[in-house]
């Protein structure tokens, strides 16, 4: 990922534009997307104009097109992200699909982001042996990327064809143990730029030793991919995967819709807009629960909060997505965000609040 979530929320200025648009991975459909993107840029000049002075929007767009111009479409995964103010021109690239819109406001719209983060479903597959170890990225059922370096990882030092020593039951753990602790290091290298969790693909015996010298064992799944892929190709190998992590992210899902159901038994429930708004004014939200793909443009006064229709959702003082603006200003509190697919809160209009007291 390109820009980080924590600078991009530590920005607070005028004239924060954010491009958000689903994208290519493959020849020839990427050709459309920068076609797509001129139009967004066309849409952003049009509100700057509107909104601001001939000078600033100028400045701004002179860096908008020069982001685009940087950008290699052939490069292209689900979605793309571009963010410019007076101060920032960067942009991401997702491996989740997206809602297209333009937003221009005080603060970047980041929730897309956010999704990225936060969605159990984009995990590493660290297929496993006792001579080799390759690591895969993976959205859902689909390959993002295999990783070219360090992996393949291969055991040169530790693994013995000696039949002699390989038969001493204690070396041979030692040796082994040594190799998946490389292994496992290299692993957590990657993931601190990109923290998902990790699927295992290995035999029964190798997970076992492995989960014994893993720092990071939270981050594993405790279920694995148990046989010996290791000459299959990434796809063959994550359509199998997601089958465990599928089955454990409805797990967590309905773990978590279930914390909602139980603070509307216990009173601690907020489905009322400006209710929520000032809840978490206040400190008092938890978590706010949203459905994927739930917008609302908006105008704050007076501190209260008023819908306004699709029409209008460019015009001056429009906030473009109050539901982003209230998942940034909870988060700022410490609070924290679940994402569900539509219809999971179609009781409570896709939105809605668990309170801490």
């Amino acid at each position: 990922m390109k820009t980080t979530l924590k600078k991009l929320k530590n920005i607070n200025s005028e004239n924060c534009i954010t491009i958000i648009m689903n994208s290519h991975r493959t020849h020839p459909d990427y050709l459309k997307d920068e076609i797509t993107l001129k139009n967004h840029i066309k849409e952003v000049e049009t509100r700057l104009l509107a909104d601001t002075t001939k000078r600033n929007a100028t400045a701004l767009l002179d860096k908008l097109h020069a982001l685009a111009k940087d950008i290699d479409f052939s490069h292209n995964l689900d979605s793309l992200i571009l963010f410019v103010n007076d101060d920032i021109a960067e942009y991401s690239r997702l491996a989740i699909k997206v809602e297209d819109r333009v937003v221009i406001d005080d603060t970047f719209s980041t929730r897309d982001l956010m999704r990225s983060i936060h969605s159990e479903s984009n995990y590493y597959v660290l297929v496993l042996s006792q001579e080799k170890a390759r690591l895969i990225e993976a959205l859902n059922d689909k390959v993002v990327k295999e990783f070219k370096s360090p992996f393949p990882f291969e055991n040169k030092q530790f693994f013995s064809k000696n039949k002699t020593e390989a038969a001493v039951s204690s070396k041979k753990s030692s040796l082994m143990a040594e190799y998946f602790n490389q292994v496992d290091k290299e692993v957590n290298i990657i993931r601190k730029n990109n923290p998902l969790p990790v699927l295992i693909c290995t035999v029964e015996e190798n997970y076992g030793e492995y989960i014994k010298i893993a720092d990071e064992k939270d981050s594993i799944f405790t279920s694995f991919l148990n046989s010996n892929r290791m000459t299959e190709k990434d796809q063959a190998i994550v359509i199998e995967a997601w089958k465990i992590v599928e089955a454990h992210t409805k797990k967590m899902n309905d773990d978590r819709k279930a914390e909602l159901l139980k603070a509307v038994t216990d009173n601690k429930f907020l489905s009322d807009t400006n209710d929520i708004w000032r809840a978490i004014n206040d400190g008092k939200v938890e978590t706010l629960f949203i459905e994927q793909g739930l917008f609302q443009p908006a105008v704050l006064e007076n501190d209260e909060i008023k819908y306004v229709s699709e029409d209008h959702r460019t015009d001056t003082g429009i906030i473009d997505d109050v539901f982003d603006e209230m998942i940034e200003l909870n988060m700022s509190f410490g609070g924290d965000v679940v994402f569900l697919p539509k219809g999971e809160l179609s009781k409570f209009n896709g939105f809605g609040a668990v309170t801490r007291y």
